[in-house]
């Protein structure tokens, strides 16, 4: 099927031209497009049909537009409220630059000074959708856009949580899942997780951003999220030598497997990124004990993600059934 058969170039969707087709996931379609009426630049997320057809996909659709039409900050792209249009659409802000995913698949890793200056844009982002109830719950390089000045913008709040909300929007993984690589432990188990996930998922973003790898691997999705549920993290100097002992405490902080040991907040985490040298280092058994890799549990853990991840199953049997009629 053509998803974009009745999308083109130059075409009017109420005052929005249409000017070009960017970017395509399993769900919508993004095209940039011009507002008519101002001139102005924006992004039109267009969901396909098979999206709107489904009420949970479609729930989900309208609570990721729900929240961030309410957010309204430098570093998070905004969503404009759009009443009365003549078709499903999201419409956000037009965000220049390269995902921070195709700066790290260029460059490998970024130099210290420069990683921890995007670190920090990206926890002042999280500081504010966090003080407005919001947990974004699927931090990762392709969710952050960079410009020029390594200005950064947080995008795609797909799987985001809102503070009293009755359900959770859906995307990616599973219902509650975020991505294998970037997921925190309790997220893995199936839980809701908190704002303390969302600092887990910036561990292990500026792990990769210091060393130009993430600091738990495996065979498979199931096996990277098995590995952090049992085993310590390569100690990130073993990773990358340059980086300071402070800056490898600091990692180890946001990186712990009780959230109750994490940072609390992006504001504390950011202020450590700020004044490094000012940073204590523990005695961490994790640099004495990182190259013991266990499996055992294995069975126990396998059930907690096959038990997460049976909605997104649910879904793809749905899906397929529906691409056959």
């Amino acid at each position: 099927m053509n998803l974009l058969a009745d999308i083109e170039t130059g075409q009017q969707i109420d005052n929005y031209r249409i000017d070009a087709h960017v970017a395509e996931s399993g769900m919508a379609s993004i095209f940039r497009a011009t507002d008519v009426t101002s001139g102005r630049q924006v992004a039109i997320k267009i969901p396909h049909a098979a999206m709107e057809a489904d009420p949970v996909l479609f729930d989900r659709f309208k609570r990721e537009e729900e929240i961030g039409t309410a957010l309204d900050h430098p570093n998070v792209m905004r969503i404009f409220p759009n009443p009365g249009r003549s078709r499903v659409y999201m419409v956000m802000e037009w965000v220049p630059g390269r995902l921070l995913r195709n700066i790290l698949s260029q460059e490998g890793k970024l130099p210290t000074d420069r990683a921890i200056r995007i670190a920090v844009e990206v926890l002042k982002a999280l500081d504010y959708i966090h003080n407005k109830g919001v947990v974004h719950r699927d931090l990762k390089p392709e969710n952050i856009m960079v410009d020029d000045q390594d200005n950064i913008k947080l995008i795609d709040f797909g799987i985001a949580s809102k503070e009293g909300a009755k359900r959770l929007t859906y995307a990616g993984f599973s219902q509650a899942l975020g991505t294998p690589d970037y997921i925190s432990p309790e997220q893995v188990k199936g839980k809701r997780g908190d704002q303390r996930s969302d600092m887990y998922s910036m561990g292990i973003m500026l792990y990769e951003m210091l060393s130009g790898k993430t600091p738990f691997s495996g065979p498979s999705p199931l096996a990277i999220m098995n590995d952090r549920l049992l085993n310590h993290p390569m100690p990130p100097r073993e990773a990358e030598p340059s980086i300071s002992p402070e800056l490898q405490e600091i990692l180890y902080r946001a990186l712990e497997r009780d959230p109750r040991n994490r940072y609390p907040t992006a504001r504390e985490f950011a202020h450590d990124l700020e004044h490094v040298s000012d940073v204590g280092v523990a005695d961490r058994e994790e640099l004495r004990d990182w190259k013991k890799r266990s499996s055992g549990r294995a069975r126990k853990l396998l059930f907690y993600v096959a038990l997460a991840a049976l909605p997104f199953l649910l879904f793809f049997a749905m899906m397929l059934l529906a691409h056959r009629r």
